[in-house]
């Protein structure tokens, strides 16, 4: 077992702002800023959804049950469209939860109510977990410095610790990724814990790996910025950059280069600029600039 210190819960929120209905213009201070203190949870809801109908009392109950360790917010998608196109969703309902700014599990569809008070002591075990949370930062911050072995480690002892934490079997999966270990990522992924298999950080680990495959057969980058200077409607050019481009770490310039490829040509080899550019998205956290903005362009092509 990891030796994962004591650590006081975070204070509860006052009963009134337990639940409530979010908008575009409060999503930030409602979800984001307030996770900073307690798991949130999002539910993604419509008054035409049947499912949602079942599911948003039955989450509202269990979150009253927690006494003030997650909060609620819920976001009408008919309402709030922009929020719904920003996190993909794809379908409702969708249940986010957010935890220090992040999105860090979430389900969609109607779930009974042993599933539901599963998600919620997987979420208040977040603020009074002996730790765990700060291991995963910890972790994350191993990670992002280049101390792989160590980040594999301590991702592997939380979720020895915890089996139904997403995030920590995600970041092995990583940590094999920065290693070039691509089969044994693969494997994992193949291997994936039913606990953590519909986790969002796993999905995102599925696309980083695709992405890492790619990479690792990108073309050499200057020859193909002169072979797009020299046609820009060479479309397969295009797409080759945008691939060769994300394979060094130029994240955003490859999304530039699939959405001018996708506004030239959406429908070009079955819509690759927009998979690709799914692709990458998920790859990434709902939240980053990069997604926002790029989601905010395709949108705009997409209903010209």
């Amino acid at each position: 077992m990891f030796g994962f210190g004591d650590k006081a819960a975070a204070p509860a929120p006052a009963a009134a702002d337990l639940i409530k209905d979010t908008t575009e213009a409060t999503f930030m201070a409602d979800v984001i800023e307030a996770s900073r203190e307690v798991p949130v949870i999002v539910d993604f809801w419509a008054p035409w959804c049947g499912p949602c109908k079942t599911l948003g009392p039955a989450l509202e109950a269990e979150v009253k049950k927690a006494s003030g360790k997650v909060r609620m917010v819920k976001v009408n998608v008919d309402n709030n469209q922009m929020i719904a196109g920003q996190l993909r969703i794809q379908s409702i309902p969708t249940v986010y939860a957010f935890w220090q700014g992040q999105p860090v599990d979430g389900f969609q569809g109607a779930q009974p109510a042993s599933e539901l008070k599963k998600f919620i002591d997987r979420l208040t075990a977040l603020t009074g977990d002996g730790g765990l949370a700060e291991a995963l930062e910890a972790a994350e911050a191993m990670l992002a410095e280049g101390a792989v072995t160590d980040a594999f480690e301590t991702f592997a002892a939380i979720h020895e610790e915890d089996p139904a934490n997403g995030a920590a079997f995600a970041g092995m999966v990583r940590c094999r990724l920065a290693l070039d270990q691509l089969e044994e990522a693969a494997l994992m992924l193949d291997n994936v814990p039913a606990a953590v298999a519909k986790a969002t950080e796993i999905e995102a680990a599925r696309a980083q790996l695709e992405l890492a495959r790619q990479a690792a057969k990108a073309g050499p980058e200057q020859e193909l910025r002169a072979a797009v200077a020299a046609d820009p409607d060479d479309a397969q050019a295009r797409f080759d950059l945008a691939q060769a481009l994300y394979a060094t770490g130029k994240v955003a310039e490859a999304v530039d280069e699939l959405l001018d490829l996708f506004r030239r040509d959406r429908d070009w080899n079955d819509g690759a600029a927009k998979t690709q550019l799914m692709t990458i998205f998920g790859a990434l956290k709902p939240t980053d600039p990069v997604v926002l903005k790029g989601r905010r362009r395709l949108s705009s092509m997409i209903f010209v």
